[in-house]
């Protein structure tokens, strides 16, 4: 284990982020707020932290290891939360403990969406501003945006950028370099949230709110300057725009770059695991709305309009929301939140099981009912024309066992602080998923559960973030030998 390198990178990548802290300060200062103060405070200590790590590790260098790769991802991101905690702990106007800061930090860099703040509409544009830039941060996954100045560290990002990467195929790049890859990945990002933003502003929201929202639906975050979340607007042309926006960013990032890169857009339609995608969508809209309608909930128009964006956004793992489906007809909830364990697509920013994952176990189900009656055949399960390995198979149903364990776990320790079973099981699957909104006593805010309900939920969103044997692996004792 190369210690002085792992605190070298922790400490670069410290001071890398404390500079988002400093943008909320300009914020304030557009809108003639208070809260500068905060933002500076917050910033000086994550700089100062930074500057410790990094000072006297500065002159290591070397090539990080797997092993490495998995302890700077794992310790990034606990110690980034901790930090990223500061400014709202630190803030008169939230006036949030510990745990509860912590909370709302690990939800907006993990793309939850899950909150125990309320009465958004009255709190400073400079707080709101950070919990936005939070998820848009989460969303690219700032480990791998920072793998680009890494080589200028002397430094390898490789394994990190393996360890932070989400779905099942891990080993596979866009560009040769891992510089590049980065680059690439930004870039398409950033378009993407520029062009969500203006179409945001054309059809109606201030260029405040634009850029806010911009964030949290490109990142598939799900945080909002509002408590009526996109409900607040009762704007068509806007669910629409989201709805578009969510979708994207819901599909696998490298196919993005290859489409964009080739100019062929029926590279989407080629993709086995963006074509389940959206036919899931399409199903789970048709029978969103269906019901809906034949139930009386809404008319046939507001029907389409309501169901159609919450089933998007909830499978997606966004969380945004238009209406209360908590208290939609109790088929349709459970029915959405049931989608969300499939989540996006692998390599996208979204949450969940991931629809690849989903794909291979079902080709395997396929697979093994086939040699029922043809014991001695050699079936390979392919995706994309190409074979896929044996161990990738293994992996998979070894995340689905340690997934269902863990879910399983989570659930029983949220009954055990006194919470029904319909809001335990709900917030485990909204942690887990990254997804946000549950259902119960969490159905719009996380506040008033007890304190240890929130470490748990805490735990399950950096488990979900990171696809749990990124941090599992941490906790056995062959990782630690030499």
């Amino acid at each position: 284990m190369h210690f002085a390198i792992i605190a070298r990178v922790l400490g670069m990548l410290l001071l890398i982020f404390s500079l988002s802290m400093l943008t909320p300060v300009l914020v304030a200062l557009l809108y003639g707020e208070n809260t500068s103060h905060t933002f500076f405070i917050a910033f000086a200590i994550t700089f100062l932290v930074g500057l410790i790590f990094w000072l006297p590790s500065r002159g290591s260098k070397g090539e990080l290891r797997t092993r490495d790769g998995f302890v700077v991802t794992v310790f990034f991101w606990l110690v980034l939360s901790s930090f990223g905690s500061l400014p709202l702990m630190l803030s008169e106007a939230l006036q949030l403990n510990f745990i509860d800061a912590l909370f709302e930090s690990i939800s907006g860099l993990t793309t939850t969406g899950a909150t125990v703040i309320a009465g958004l509409d009255n709190l400073p544009k400079s707080i709101l501003y950070y919990r936005q830039q939070l998820q848009w941060l989460g969303g690219i996954g700032i480990v791998v945006i920072a793998v680009a100045i890494l080589p200028m560290l002397g430094v390898g990002g490789m394994q990190i950028y393996r360890a932070e990467t989400p779905g099942p195929m891990k080993d596979s790049k866009l560009t040769p370099r891992i510089t590049e890859t980065a680059n690439v990945l930004f870039r398409i990002y950033l378009c993407l949230t520029i062009a969500c933003a203006l179409a945001y502003w054309g059809a109606g929201m201030s260029g405040f709110d634009a850029i806010s929202h911009s964030f949290s639906t490109v990142s598939i975050g799900g945080f909002s300057t509002h408590d009526a979340s996109i409900g607040f607007f009762d704007n068509s042309a806007i669910m629409a725009i989201c709805c578009f926006f969510m979708i994207i960013a819901g599909l696998n990032f490298a196919l993005h770059f290859h489409a964009w890169h080739s100019l062929r857009p029926s590279m989407y339609w080629a993709d086995p695991e963006a074509r389940l995608y959206l036919f899931l969508l399409l199903v789970g809209a048709i029978i969103t709305c269906c019901y809906l309608y034949y139930s009386g909930t809404f008319d046939r128009n507001e029907s389409i309009r309501q169901g159609a964006f919450q089933l998007i956004s909830i499978m997606t793992t966004t969380g945004f929301t238009t209406s209360e489906f908590h208290n939609w007809p109790s088929f349709l909830p459970f029915f959405l939140i049931f989608l969300s364990f499939f989540g996006a697509c692998a390599g996208s920013t979204g949450g969940g099981i991931k629809i690849g994952r989903m794909l291979i176990l079902a080709k395997q189900g396929v697979r093994e009912i086939y040699r029922l009656v043809h014991p001695n055949a050699l079936l390979p399960i392919k995706i994309r024309n190409r074979t896929v390995p044996t161990r990738v198979v293994d992996a998979i149903w070894a995340f689905m066992g340690v997934y269902l364990a863990i879910f399983y776990l989570m659930v029983l320790l949220l009954l055990a602080t006194g919470l029904d079973y319909d809001t335990a099981w709900s917030a485990t699957a909204a942690s887990l998923n990254n997804l946000g909104p549950g259902l119960g006593a969490v159905a719009t805010n996380y506040g008033d559960i007890g304190g240890f309900a929130k470490w748990v939920l805490c735990w399950g969103m950096l488990l979900g973030r990171l696809e749990i044997f990124t941090l599992l692996v941490l906790f056995t004792p062959t990782f630690w030998r030499k």
